[in-house]
């Protein structure tokens, strides 16, 4: 991965940030507060906000983080992205905590649109009663990232005119109880039942790999991918569990 790599880490899309006033920045900043506002609106709901004072508080939140004043301050960084964002996010909430709430929260400034962040939340309204705010926030990261890379393989395949074959593929499970066979499958699609299960195989190992490179993005190192990618897979198996 490389030079190349590292190019794209979310630590490396801040680091420019600081230096550079343009759209192309802007707009990188923009798609990564998109990444991380749902975990962080999460956690912030889970700590003790209503869902209105915990959408307040992640705007607030970005709007700090993105201030030239502070990306000023901020040098290259070890570790995970997600565990920079959380503990910034806890002094964050404990400087809330100390202030009378007179001044509007946000400043009026809007970094992301609530409307997209609401967006695409079906799979991210489990139960989390018996989690805490942190387990609550890994939670969230982890379908943040699945739906990411899921995002990123639906333009690829309506790139090539495929629209249709993505629809009915994502979230073909063969074995699944009375589901359709690749059979059934090939009829619909004007395919032979082989094309089918190559087709299927084919979306899941890239989407293995857009989850891959979406982890990457994460870390400081590529050497960290592999432990990361663990943590993920045991994150999305406690949930299932």
């Amino acid at each position: 991965m490389g030079a190349r790599w590292f190019a794209t880490t979310h630590w490396s899309v801040v680091l420019a940030a600081k230096q550079s006033d343009s759209s192309h920045a802007g707009a990188a900043l923009e798609k990564l507060c998109r990444t991380y506002w749902k975990p962080l609106c999460a956690y912030i709901e889970r700590d003790g906000h209503n869902a209105t004072e915990a959408q307040d508080l992640t705007q607030e939140f970005f709007a700090r983080l993105l201030a030239r004043d502070y990306l000023q301050h901020l040098h290259h960084q070890e570790g995970k992205f997600r565990s920079f964002l959380l503990a910034y996010l806890k002094n964050f909430l404990s400087e809330q905590r100390r202030k009378d709430g007179a001044q509007k929260r946000g400043g009026g400034c809007t970094f992301v649109s609530l409307d997209a962040a609401a967006g695409e939340d079906g799979y991210l309204l489990e139960p989390v009663d018996e989690l805490t705010p942190d387990e609550v926030f890994e939670r969230r990261w982890a379908q943040a990232v699945v739906q990411t890379a899921l995002n990123r393989l639906r333009e690829e395949y309506i790139a090539r005119d495929q629209s249709a074959l993505f629809n009915l593929l994502q979230d073909y499970q063969p074995r699944e109880p009375g589901g359709p066979s690749y059979a059934q499958l090939g009829v619909e699609l004007a395919m032979t039942e082989a094309a089918v299960k190559s087709a299927v195989q084919r979306m899941r190992q890239r989407h293995r790999e857009l989850l891959r490179e979406e982890i990457g993005h994460t870390v400081a190192r590529p050497e960290e991918i592999e432990e990361e990618i663990r943590h993920f897979r045991a994150l999305l198996g406690r949930e299932r569990g």
